[in-house]
């Protein structure tokens, strides 16, 4: 299992318009193959940050994933939204030693 932390900075008039992209491209990547959980959340301290929270089988399921058409429409969205590139982390939920 693999989850993946994307964290996008948006321009604040372009709010509602991300959102609504978001929404439709969430509700058809929760339909995907190996897609355990993908969820949208907002900073409390800095509401122009988003950060998806996704949950996947494996990395593999990420592939089929990334060329998606639903994904390619929210991107076209996204990108006018956004005042920087996005920031991606894939972790796994191994946990760390810290005896």
């Amino acid at each position: 299992m693999i989850y993946v932390v994307a964290t996008l900075t948006i321009k604040p008039e372009t709010r509602a318009e991300f959102i609504a992209a978001a929404t439709a491209c969430i509700k058809e990547t929760r339909k995907e193959p190996g897609n355990i959980a993908y969820d949208l959340h907002e900073s409390v301290t800095d509401h122009s940050k988003m950060v998806f929270v996704e949950q996947w089988e494996n990395a593999e399921a990420l592939v089929p994933h990334r060329t998606a058409e639903h994904m390619k429409t929210f991107g076209r969205v996204a990108v006018k939204c956004m005042v920087a590139p996005p920031r991606i982390e894939v972790i796994t939920p191994d946990k760390v030693d810290v005896r």
